[in-house]
C-alpha cells in the first residue's frame, strides 16, 4: 500500500511543511500560518498568535468560516505524529483517510472520557437507526490525559487502511493499531468495522485518502506534523513488542491514595518517594530527602510491577501522561543573595525529614526542619482536576530563605502572576507570595523561579 507525496522534501523528511498552505487542497479562509500560539484560560474559543511559519492555526467566525482542511496527498498505513492546541472549549478531529476521526476537544479534567471526548475514536453514525442510537462503536479513551488549553499536545497514530481485493471488495477493516497521547497509550489495536460520523465521499472506504483536519467547529493549532509510511513489521504494530512478560501490578486512587517507592525521574532516582494518588486522577510524587515536588501526572496511579513482583526492585512509575517540574532539587536554601548558587546537599542544612500527616480525607501533608526552621509543605488537587495547589509554611524563619519553585528551559509570563513553562508544557499560578517579588534566574536547566519565602508562600501548578 504506497502512500503518495507531493512534495519531495517531505517524502525525505515525512514532515509535512507548514511554510505556507500548499501541502492542502483549496484551504478555507479561517486557516493560516503562524509561528505560535497562544490561549487565555478565561477567553473561550480563542487563541492568539504571533506572526511567521512552522504552525498551522485555524480561527474560524463569521468573516472567516471553518471548514475542514485536506491534505494534498493521499496515503494509506501511516505513522502519524503531531502537536496540536486547543482553544478553551474548543472542538476539532484528525481524520484518516478523510473517514476515520480521532476526536480533539477540550476535555481538561474530565474524569471520565467517552467517544465524544479528546482522543476518543468518533462513534459511527444512522440516521435510520432508532432516537438515542443513531450514534454507535465509538471507542472512548483508556484515561483522560487531557492537558489545560493553550498547552500543547502530543499525539501518536499508527494506522492500517482496509484492505480489498481486485474487485474493489473490502476483505478487512481498517485498524487503530495505537494511539498513544501525551505519552501515555489510550486505544490498542482498535478494529474500525465502517468509517465514522461526517466522513468523506459519503462514508464509502477506500485503501487510501487524505488527511483531513477539522476545521468548522473551533480555534485550534497543529505543529510537527509527521507522517510516514508505516512498515509491515514496525513496532508500533504489535503493541505486545512494548510489555513486559509479566501480567502487570495496576494501583488504582479510587480515594485518596498514598504508596512509597523508589520513583525513578530522567536521569536519577528517588529513594524516598511518597506517590499520593486521588480520585479526581491527579496524582503527585513528593520527595522526602529534599522536601521537593518532583513530578505530576494525569490518568491511572501507578504501575507496581517492578516493585512488587518476583523479588521487585522496589520501583513504582506513574501510569499517565507525566509532568517533571526540573531536577530534583530541594525546595527551599538560605541564600547570600538572589544570585548564590542553589544548594545542592544537606550540609550545613541540618535537614531532617518529620514524615507526613493525613488529614480527614486522607491526603498528607509533609514536614521537616531546615537551618532550624519547621516546615510544613501541602499540596492539594484543584478542583475539577485541572492540577495542584502547593502552600509551603515555615516557622520562625531565619533571613536569607528562598524557596525555589520551578526549573526548565522556558519560564514566560502570560499574566498577572501566571507563567508557562518548558515551551508550553505547563502555567504557573502564583498565589501568596508574601508580596515578595519573582526571580527568574538562569540555572542549569535554563532557568529557575526563586521568591524569598519569610513565613507562607502558596502557588498553583496547572498541566
Amino acid at each position: 500500500m504506497g502512500i503518495a507525496v507531493v512534495n519531495p522534501a517531505f517524502a525525505q523528511s515525512g514532515i509535512l511543511p507548514l511554510q505556507d498552505l500548499s501541502s492542502f487542497h483549496d484551504p478555507g479562509p479561517s486557516w493560516s500560518i503562524v509561528t505560535d500560539a497562544a490561549a487565555a484560560l478565561d477567553k473561550p474559543h480563542e487563541l492568539s498568535f504571533s506572526p511567521g511559519a512552522g504552525v498551522l492555526l485555524n480561527l474560524p467566525d463569521k468573516k472567516h468560516p471553518g471548514q475542514d482542511l485536506f491534505t494534498n496527498a493521499e496515503y494509506g498505513d501511516i505513522d502519524l505524529e503531531m502537536d496540536y492546541m486547543m482553544a478553551p472549549g474548543s472542538n476539532s478531529g484528525v481524520y484518516l483517510e478523510g473517514r476515520y476521526e480521532i476526536q480533539l476537544l477540550d476535555s481538561w479534567g474530565k474524569t471520565n472520557p467517552t467517544a465524544g471526548d479528546n482522543g476518543g475514536i468518533y462513534e459511527r453514525w444512522e440516521d435510520s437507526r432508532p432516537q438515542g442510537f443513531q450514534g454507535y462503536e465509538g471507542h472512548a479513551p483508556r484515561y483522560n490525559v487531557t492537558r489545560a488549553p493553550g498547552l500543547w499536545q502530543h499525539l501518536k497514530v499508527s494506522f492500517q487502511a482496509p484492505r480489498f481485493d481486485a474487485n474493489g471488495k473490502k476483505i478487512a477493516n481498517a485498524r487503530m493499531l495505537l494511539i498513544t497521547l501525551n505519552g501515555m497509550v489510550i486505544h490498542e489495536d482498535v478494529e474500525l468495522l465502517g468509517a465514522t460520523r461526517g466522513a468523506m465521499d459519503g462514508g464509502n472506504e477506500s485503501a487510501t485518502g487524505p488527511l483531513r483536519l477539522q476545521g468548522d467547529h473551533g480555534a485550534v493549532a497543529f505543529k510537527n506534523i509527521m507522517i510516514k509510511k508505516r512498515e509491515a513489521a514496525s513496532e508500533a504494530q504489535n503493541g505486545n513488542n512494548r510489555r513486559d512478560n509479566v501480567d502487570p501490578i495496576y494501583v488504582d486512587a479510587n480515594v485518596n491514595t498514598v504508596l512509597r517507592s523508589f520513583m525513578d525521574v530522567p536521569d536519577f532516582r528517588i529513594v524516598h518517594a511518597v506517590n499520593v494518588g486521588s480520585p479526581e486522577q491527579v496524582h503527585y510524587t513528593y520527595d522526602m530527602d529534599r522536601g521537593a515536588l518532583a513530578q505530576v501526572w494525569r490518568g491511572g496511579f501507578l504501575d507496581a510491577t517492578p516493585m512488587w513482583h518476583d523479588r521487585g526492585n522496589g520501583t513504582s512509575r506513574p501510569r499517565g501522561t507525566v509532568q517533571t517540574l526540573g531536577k530534583p532539587s530541594f525546595t527551599i536554601a538560605r541564600l547570600a543573595n538572589a544570585q548564590a548558587a542553589w544548594l545542592t546537599d544537606t550540609t550545613g542544612t541540618g535537614y531532617r525529614p518529620k514524615g507526613y500527616v493525613l488529614d480527614d480525607k486522607d491526603r498528607p501533608t509533609f514536614k521537616y526542619l531546615i537551618y532550624g526552621t519547621a516546615v510544613s509543605d501541602e499540596v492539594r488537587v484543584l478542583s475539577e482536576g485541572h492540577g495542584i495547589h502547593r502552600v509551603i509554611t515555615v516557622a520562625n524563619p531565619v533571613d536569607g530563605l528562598y524557596a525555589k519553585i520551578v526549573a526548565g528551559s522556558k519560564i514566560e509570563p502570560v499574566s498577572k502572576d501566571l507563567y508557562i513553562v518548558d515551551g508550553k508544557a505547563y502555567y504557573l499560578q502564583l498565589e501568596d507570595t508574601g508580596n515578595e517579588k519573582p526571580i527568574i534566574r538562569d540555572a542549569a536547566e535554563g532557568k529557575e523561579m526563586i521568591i524569598p519565602i519569610r513565613s507562607k508562600l502558596s502557588y498553583a501548578i496547572i498541566f
